[in-house]
């Protein structure tokens, strides 16, 4: 059995149906239900016993230790954060808070569990603590891709929340000995994701009739890497990677902003026109850009290729066109969670109703 925090979100409840579709192993996903964890994602697996929900946070050490006592899980798998640069600018308390401190209460309570542990459990323990390019800071247009030894130089509250868990997970595997692995990815996109995020929000307003706002010239580049390939590269890891070691995920797709925007619209012309005949990308509209906005990721996943031999299995061109078509014949998941909260966070953010 293995625990996994933050399961209902995004990336974790994608993860958590990838394992249960490859494995029997149970898993026990422990969400706290923010604005971005969502059970609809995972309404495939209501009445499955090999799924587990608990409501709760990871900073409630009461609940963490009643959860890893009574089911003894041989890994923890820790997806749980706040995750959008854009509402740490307006409100970097909850990153702080989740990010930071709940992170650090997380490692308190499964070191007193691991500690706890017969030898032979002990040894194949493991802690994998999932994070991401943005700790590493920004790139000029000629600079190399970061490496798993590039310096961190996080630039907005949320990246130096991420920075911060990061160190933590690392300084309790070189203190206390902690069994723990760390993967920092590239910006994933796929099903399931909250329209808040580039992609699903193009396709939403889109559709919509709605303007498509896009930050500045849309000349920020970052790299795509699709969900389900990011999840079997946490798989791997979790299987193989060598405790206290840290391994970069990335799709190998540098791509600016707009590019990815004018690709969701040519997709969208082809796969759901407008009743017009018009082209959706004539709904592109500039905005000003965001506060200290990078201009530039790029992941080196030549290590976890070379050490794992993990490499992503989509191209941007085949990941992209399955995701368009997963929001277009997934509207009622769209609809649902749309709510008023989402609906007032685009108004305050780009001066729009969503």
């Amino acid at each position: 059995m293995i625990l996994v925090t933050g399961a209902a979100g995004f990336i974790g409840a994608n993860f958590v149906l990838d394992w249960l579709a490859q494995a029997d192993e149970p898993v026990i996903n422990l969400d706290k239900l923010t604005y971005a964890g969502n059970l609809q994602s995972l309404e495939s697996l209501k009445g499955d016993a090999r799924h587990l929900f608990v409501h709760g946070d990871i900073g409630d050490r009461a609940l963490v230790d009643k959860l890893l006592a009574e089911h003894r899980p041989r890994a923890v798998v820790n997806f749980a954060a706040e995750s959008h640069v854009d509402r740490s600018i307006h409100g970097p308390e909850d990153f702080i808070q989740t990010n930071v401190v709940g992170t650090f209460h997380l490692l308190e309570s499964v070191r007193a569990h691991w500690g706890s542990l017969p030898e032979a459990e002990k040894s194949g323990f493991r802690f994998l603590h999932v994070s991401t390019d943005e700790v590493y800071g920004t790139l000029g247009p000629g600079d190399a891709p970061f490496t798993e030894t590039h310096p961190y130089e996080p630039n907005s509250p949320y990246s130096a929340s991420k920075a911060a868990s990061d160190h933590l997970v690392r300084a309790y595997h070189h203190t206390y000995g902690l069994p723990v692995l760390t993967t920092n990815c590239s910006n994933n996109y796929g099903p399931f994701h909250f329209p808040e995020k580039l992609i699903p929000l193009m396709i939403v307003n889109a559709l919509a009739g709605k303007p498509l706002p896009v930050y500045g010239d849309g000349m920020q580049i970052r790299d795509w890497l699709y969900v389900k390939d990011h999840c079997s590269a946490i798989r791997r890891v979790l299987e193989a990677g060598k405790p206290g070691e840290t391994y970069n995920v990335g799709g190998w797709n540098e791509k600016p902003n707009i590019e990815i925007v004018n690709t969701v619209c040519a997709l969208l012309d082809e796969l759901s026109p407008r009743a017009d005949h018009k082209r959706y990308a004539e709904q592109i509209t500039y905005v000003k850009d965001r506060p200290g906005h990078d201009r530039r990721y790029a992941i080196d996943a030549t290590k976890i290729h070379r050490e794992l031999g993990w490499k992503p299995a989509e191209t941007f061109e085949t990941g992209i066109r399955k995701t368009v078509q997963w929001y277009l014949e997934n509207t009622a998941w769209v609809a649902a969670v749309q709510s008023g909260d989402y609906r007032n966070w685009i108004g305050k953010q780009y001066g729009t109703t969503a």
